[in-house]
């Protein structure tokens, strides 16, 4: 099977990486987003990305300005804008990067597997619902994978494609060649809790603010730990600041709803004080540390 047209719904922080590295690749990408602002907004950051890529190509020295301009109008020129999820019909591949709300991607499948040709692969790019529920809402469990891109897309070389007891072998082998081809080193996996990275990283995470709880070291103290005795780029109560107290908050209460007796995804109750309290971590300015920007005040 060869992918040629994708269509991704949702052009927001994680859709508009996903058509922008399609579009790179040569394929022909529909961006679908439910009001045109959104859409003009993923649009506007694809375009910005783009271009800074190419000003970078030929500050390197790896094109001139006249190929590196023609190369990023062809990739711009590939995306094509649209808030009608009919012009998803003939795709190839549709990519699901909506709200991380199991009821509302379930109904999205379910509309998509009534409008999308036979031969469509739908993915998910979800990173805590198990796959399978998504797969049977859409009418074709057979045609259905988890394709887990990391933010940013553009930047971040992995791809977890999940399959399911459902996912076709052939459906399987085309979504992992998808990754390939996009510039990602896929990595395969079963529609288990978090797949692989988020099932080791946020039982590491909890560790971490169990180990502040109990007053066992200070999130300094446990963050460098972390990174100079294991060389990680950052600690582990830096990277849940950065990742959202909010969204680590939301994985591990899905995670104790389908698994209550697994201890690893046990919720620290000075996660849940943050979150009530709004202080989200970097995207509100203060969570377990204070934030400026992207870095720590």
């Amino acid at each position: 099977m060869e992918i040629k047209k994708v269509g991704v719904v949702g052009c927001g922080l994680m859709g508009h990486g996903i058509v922008q590295v399609a579009a790179q690749a040569g394929m022909d990408v529909v961006a679908v987003e439910a009001e045109q602002g959104f859409l003009d907004k993923g649009l506007g950051r694809i375009e910005k990305s783009v271009k800074k890529l190419a000003a970078k190509a030929v500050e390197k020295g790896k094109a001139t300005e006249e190929q590196a301009n023609a190369n990023a109008a062809a990739t711009l020129g590939r995306i094509h804008g649209s808030l009608d999820k009919a012009d998803l019909a003939d795709c190839d591949l549709i990519v699901e990067a909506i709200v991380e709300d199991l009821d509302v991607k379930k109904a999205l499948f379910a509309e998509l597997g009534g409008l999308a040709k036979p031969g469509a692969i739908f993915a998910s790019n979800t990173s805590s619902f198990p796959v399978i529920e998504m797969a049977e809402a859409s009418g074709r469990p057979e045609r259905f994978v988890g394709l887990h891109f990391f933010n940013p897309v553009q930047l971040m070389r992995l791809v977890e494609v999940v399959r399911t007891e459902k996912t076709d072998d052939e459906v399987f082998a085309a979504a992992r060649a998808f990754g390939e081809a996009v510039g990602k080193k896929p990595v395969a996996c079963k529609d288990t809790p978090g797949f692989v990275v988020n099932r080791l990283l946020v039982p590491y995470m909890v560790q971490s603010l169990q180990m502040l709880e109990r007053g066992d070291a200070t999130a300094d103290d446990i963050d460098a730990a972390m990174q100079f005795g294991c060389g990680y780029p950052m600690g582990p109560i830096t990277l849940t600041d950065y990742v959202g107290l909010d969204t680590t908050l939301s994985i591990l209460e899905g995670w104790v709803e389908r698994y209550p007796n697994e201890p690893a995804f046990a919720i620290p109750e000075c996660l849940r004080q943050k979150v009530a309290e709004g202080k989200l971590g970097r995207k509100s300015g203060e969570g377990f540390y204070k934030w400026e920007g992207d870095k720590r005040a």
